[in-house]
């Protein structure tokens, strides 16, 4: 899957790939503020990891965390919000590998309902 951003404005979480088919950045640059680098494993994958999201004075925070790990239910009972994979492809353009404009493809978890 690969690097996450998050609008600290307003929450919404998109790729990288989502956001350089936006317009909002290039492939070698990341986006300008609001939107905010969420760090994690560069190649984490929403089959294993899950993005999640507090709002803390006035800004919205990201992480990722390990599904179903210690470190994710703590996050959890601390009121981080699990962010919805469809939550996550619906934003903006679509997007292929290279910013297309093919959907782009985003892996369910075996935990997904």
């Amino acid at each position: 899957m690969g690097s996450f951003f998050i609008d600290t404005r307003s929450g919404q979480v998109a790729t990288k790939r989502q956001l350089i088919a936006a317009g909002l950045c290039s492939p070698i640059d990341d986006p300008q503020l609001p939107w905010h680098p969420i760090r994690g494993d560069i190649d984490a994958s929403t089959l294993w990891y899950s993005v999640l999201r507090k709002q803390e004075r006035g800004i919205w925070l990201g992480t990722v965390a390990f599904r179903r790990g210690d470190h994710h239910l703590l996050l959890l009972r601390q009121g981080w919000e699990e962010i919805d994979i469809e939550e996550i492809a619906a934003f903006g353009p679509e997007a292929g590998a290279e910013g297309d404009g093919e959907r782009a493809e985003i892996a369910r978890s075996p935990f997904d309902d």
